[in-house]
């Protein structure tokens, strides 16, 4: 068997609208919206670069089924870019671009292979001088919701010689409770497929469910984050394949902006001064860390401590979150140009894509008053009670999940809220009941509540 290397990268949503941004000045939006393509401009050149003998693309290229005409432009320049260099590319189409939506007509480049939507197809790689090198499967969605099993109709090409056989799926693995259940099935069935490689799309983080034996099933996640749920580092894999099918995976970052979520706790902290400083130092951090990527970040402000009765009052802290701004944008401003208004300073910004930003997108106060707490949970009395019970809540979840249950329980008996209501992940459930803690603590002891 011939070695060789591809790219398995999925969830590309060019032209992302980015909803949800809409008080964000609009040259930061503009870089947002073209930061899909930036990224899919870098997969191209990475292709090119490390001489890749093909590409996946395991579904949702473009983010609706009406895609754009700009996106699929892109799309036909970036694949021909690639055709030039006689790499192919293999595309299934997803829940998000499925081939029942709205497409242009246009020319694309022999090397593209788009997967029909009644039966898996197959394509082989063939390489001139090396012959076929690897079998490609795929199926695409023939319309946005796909729910039954498409994973059991894959069967692995059978040929005279040892072949590499690869599968592009895109489909919630086990369940995940966070995206919609899309072509499920389980891991087992995969393992048990007869194929060498799983090359999944759907779920935006990126996992390597199974790399310890054969085969590797793989999500590389998307390619750009699109909101503050999608932190981290986004991009594809270079799967290299050697002669005795030993497979390896090296994940390569794609995205232009990045998206994280920062805690800072105010304990110990006497003055806006202090907190204000700390940010700054949050921020900077940021800036070096992410190797010259722009950043939108968010703030969660956490802890125990004096700070948090001020950050209450008025309009404090939205205040102190537009100087933060404001001072980001001077970072990068002449003098004559700080006296123009914050919209003409920020297209500044759009001018050049490599010009890296740390923008706030909020400050989300998370804190509570400084109170002693274990004095509290000695005494006999309602505040000690209650923060007795929330204790022996936070340390069994069944017990927490049943008791959100009981108190929302006229919500949830609503169809349409139900779902919206209780979160499905631990850690949310627990931040509803800290909140939920602060809130009753604030309340009995505002004044010097004695019990």
């Amino acid at each position: 068997m011939q070695s060789f290397r591809f790219i398995h990268s999925a969830d590309l949503h060019l032209d992302s609208p980015f909803r949800g941004m809409t008080r964000v000045p609009e040259a930061i939006r503009d870089r947002l919206r073209e930061s899909t393509f930036h990224a899919f401009q870098e997969l191209v050149h990475l292709a090119i670069r490390e001489k890749v003998d093909f590409v996946l693309i395991s579904g949702d290229v473009y983010d609706a089924a009406d895609r754009s005409l700009k996106a699929q432009i892109r799309m036909q320049k970036g694949v021909q870019a690639l055709a030039d260099q006689g790499i192919e590319v293999f595309i299934i189409h997803g829940n998000h671009d499925p081939l029942d939506g709205r497409a242009a007509k246009l020319t694309w480049p022999e090397g593209v292979r788009i997967f029909p939507t009644d039966e898996v197809g197959v394509f082989p790689v063939r390489k001139p001088d090396r012959g076929v090198i690897a079998y490609v499967h795929g199926i695409s969605y023939p319309t946005a919701a796909v729910t039954t099993n498409l994973s059991v109709k894959y069967k692995p090409f059978s040929s005279n010689e040892r072949v590499y056989q690869i599968a592009m799926l895109h489909t919630n693995v086990d369940g995940a409770s966070d995206h919609d259940n899309y072509a499920p099935c389980t891991k087992r069935e995969l393992i048990d497929s007869g194929f060498d490689y799983w090359a999944l799309g759907h779920i935006h983080t990126r996992q390597e469910l199974h790399v310890e034996g054969q085969p590797p099933i793989v999500y590389p996640g998307n390619i750009q984050g699109r909101s503050i749920r999608e932190t981290g580092v986004k991009g594809c894999y270079i799967v290299d394949v050697n002669e005795s099918t030993q497979t390896s995976l090296t994940f390569y970052p794609l995205d232009r902006i990045r998206w994280e979520g920062v805690k800072l706790s105010i304990a110990g902290m006497d003055s806006e001064q202090e907190l204000k400083d700390a940010l700054e130092e949050k921020l900077e951090e940021l800036r070096v860390s992410q190797d010259g990527r722009s950043t939108i970040v968010r703030v969660y402000l956490e802890g125990r401590g004096v700070l948090h009765d001020q950050l209450r009052k008025g309009q404090a802290l939205g205040e102190l979150l537009e100087e933060l701004r404001a001072e980001e944008l001077r970072n990068y401003l002449t003098d004559h140009e700080q006296d123009t208004y914050i919209e003409d300073r920020m297209r500044v910004l759009a001018d050049s894509f490599d010009t890296a930003f740390v923008w706030i997108e909020s400050i989300i106060d998370q804190t509570v008053r400084e109170l002693d707490i274990d004095t509290w949970l000695t005494q006999p009395n309602l505040i000690g009670d209650l923060l007795r019970e929330s204790r022996q809540l936070q340390r069994s979840e069944v017990e927490l999940r049943a008791f959100v249950g009981e108190a929302l329980m006229n919500l949830t008996s609503q169809s349409s809220l139900g779902k919206f209501v209780i979160p499905d992940r631990e850690e949310e459930l627990l931040q509803l009941l800290q909140d939920a803690e602060s809130m009753v603590m604030d309340y009995l002891t505002d004044g010097g509540w004695e019990g």
